[in-house]
């Protein structure tokens, strides 16, 4: 798994985490699922996300609303047991083209959102969610974490609560904590998480430091929404691809 190509994916996965808050799993597990499985995939990155998350929740730390973030990880937590049952014992073969289902549908979702958005730099406004959109996208949201550690759903329940681009990024932050936390003790349990997968992860750390902080330099000199349009096509792009390439 340590080719330049992966190398060249984690940077990549890493620059949008940064410009975004989000999104690092979406890019890293299409672009490098054309090089291995997911079961492979998903350990790997959840190493590497871990402490992107942790510093960008404290950068964003004045944005942390727990009314916003506990309920959600609870609810992504529960879902998450049966997405990690599933990517341990599921086909490889069948797991990639749902996941180029899944990163399609999901970089569609947030592409026409943006585009109907007012160009306001922040990513949603101060509307509340019904509970039964927040139990089914909770849950839903936690078996694609549990299956691809993917969280784009909860992303879209997060821009559309969230005050301001500061509470958007922090409490995206402290959900994909919780549930990394819960996922590192249930991918260990299940023999996922293997020694192995540390070793990728430490040597592939440089580049996901480099691919975050460059993210991050982007983030602070690019227009909000014009990142997070071009993030979205380029998953649209990459998905499509995937589902091509495994038919």
């Amino acid at each position: 798994m340590l080719t330049i190509p992966v190398f060249l994916a984690v940077t990549a996965a890493y620059m949008v985490k940064g410009m975004c808050g989000f999104a690092n799993t979406l890019v890293f597990g299409t672009l490098a699922g054309f090089f291995t499985d997911n079961v492979n995939i998903s350990p790997v990155d959840l190493l590497l996300g871990y402490p992107s998350n942790l510093w960008i929740a404290w950068t964003e730390r004045n944005g942390i609303r727990p009314k916003i973030w506990i309920p959600l990880s609870l609810l992504v937590i529960a879902g998450s047991i049966p997405g990690v049952f599933f990517l341990k014992t599921g086909d490889a073969r069948t797991i990639k083209i749902l996941f180029g289902f899944v990163v399609v549908f999901l970089g569609l979702e947030m592409f026409l959102r943006e585009r109907k958005a007012s160009g306001s730099g922040t990513p949603g406004s101060e509307k509340s969610a019904s509970p039964a959109l927040l139990v089914i996208i909770g849950l839903l949201s936690g078996i694609l974490c549990g299956l691809f550690g993917v969280s784009a759903l909860l992303v879209a329940y997060v821009s559309r609560t969230a005050g301001d681009q500061s509470q958007f990024r922090a409490n995206n932050c402290m959900v994909f904590l919780a549930e990394n936390t819960f996922r590192l003790f249930l991918y260990g349990s299940t023999g996922i998480l293997t020694l192995e997968a540390a070793k990728t992860a430490l040597c592939l750390a440089p580049f996901m430091v480099l691919g975050l902080f460059i993210g991050i330099f982007f983030h602070r000199r690019l227009p909000e929404r014009t990142a997070r349009l071009s993030v979205t096509v380029l998953l649209m792009v990459s998905g499509l691809s995937l589902i091509l390439d495994h038919l």
